[in-house]
């Protein structure tokens, strides 16, 4: 297992990041996820409503286990993250994106190790991402984490055959 516990308690430095939702918070990050993975990646105009639903659904339950990691530049929504309850022992990670101009300041990876330490202080045993093959970079940081890739799929997502995969941990 690799070692998570954190390099720094805060962000790097002109990075705020919060737990709580605001107004305006939902349409932001569903509209940053479909324009920067639209430029990225080629991803067409299902994407949005792949995360729209789950995000809204998961911002109106109230849950000690789940929790959201907003990331602002400013005051501009740049990136975000969420530990969501898969089951009574299991966590999924979703909606882990970052805006061009903050990736590669360690942006990611203190969000990583703060999830990670949530997700084991609300006593998940497991926890697992869901991706695809064209994330790279975000990849490389799953793995060293401590995630194992366990599942590799192709499927019809966003306007094109992709090669899904499944990243899991033991926490």
């Amino acid at each position: 297992m690799a070692d998570l516990s954190p390099k720094s308690k805060n962000p790097p430095e002109g990075i705020t990041v919060r737990h709580d939702v605001r107004p305006g918070d939902l349409g932001s990050l569903i509209g940053l996820h479909g324009v920067l993975y639209g430029r990225q990646y080629g991803y067409d105009h299902t994407f949005e409503p792949y995360v729209a639903r789950p995000m809204a659904d998961f911002i109106l339950s109230e849950s000690g286990r789940q929790r959201i990691w907003i990331v602002e530049t400013g005051h501009e929504i740049a990136g975000c993250l969420a530990v969501v309850e898969a089951s009574d022992e299991e966590a999924q990670l979703r909606w882990f994106l970052l805006s061009p101009q903050i990736r590669g300041r360690g942006v990611g990876r203190y969000l990583f190790e703060d999830a990670l330490i949530f997700c084991r202080e609300a006593g998940y045993k497991r926890a697992f991402l869901l991706t695809v093959d064209l994330h790279t970079e975000a990849a490389a940081l799953y793995l060293s984490a401590g995630f194992v890739l366990t599942e590799e799929h192709p499927a019809e997502l966003w306007g094109a055959v992709r090669t899904e995969q499944r990243y899991d941990i033991r926490l």
